[in-house]
């Protein structure tokens, strides 16, 4: 896809970076710089964190733009697996926890983008339902 040169005050600048790329590649390769369509949905990366204090385990995930309803938690005791998608973007993102955790204690909630799961530390297995 090519970029939508309509409008950019960076257009000259993007143009000669094209330019200069295809000659360095000798013709070889087609450099062409290009944009995400904001119609098209985009796959993000989770921004995390994650607390250890005492005998539980905080991890506190930025999802903007994602419905409550939308996020599936899945944990087996080693492993948060953030699955969530909204209008505009999806996320998935597996989490390594620092600590074995005890997935049946999870308590998680969600407001304003901001998804916060909580955990003892212990041993077991299971899903996680979002309150």
């Amino acid at each position: 896809m090519r970029r939508d040169d309509r409008d950019d005050p960076f257009d000259d600048f993007f143009r000669e970076l094209e330019r200069m790329m295809n000659d360095i590649t000798g013709g070889e390769f087609d450099m062409r710089v290009e944009r995400h369509d904001p119609t098209e949905t985009v796959t993000g990366d989770v921004h995390f964190d994650v607390y250890e204090e005492d005998d539980r385990l905080r991890v506190v995930a930025d999802l903007p733009g994602v419905s409550k309803e939308a996020i599936d938690l899945k944990c087996d005791g080693e492993q948060l697996t953030i699955d969530a998608a909204g209008e505009q973007r999806e996320y998935y993102e597996r989490v390594q926890l620092p600590a074995r955790v005890d997935e049946h204690s999870a308590e998680a909630s969600y407001n304003n983008g901001i998804l916060e799961v909580t955990f003892e530390t212990a041993e077991d297995s299971a899903d996680i339902d979002l309150a």
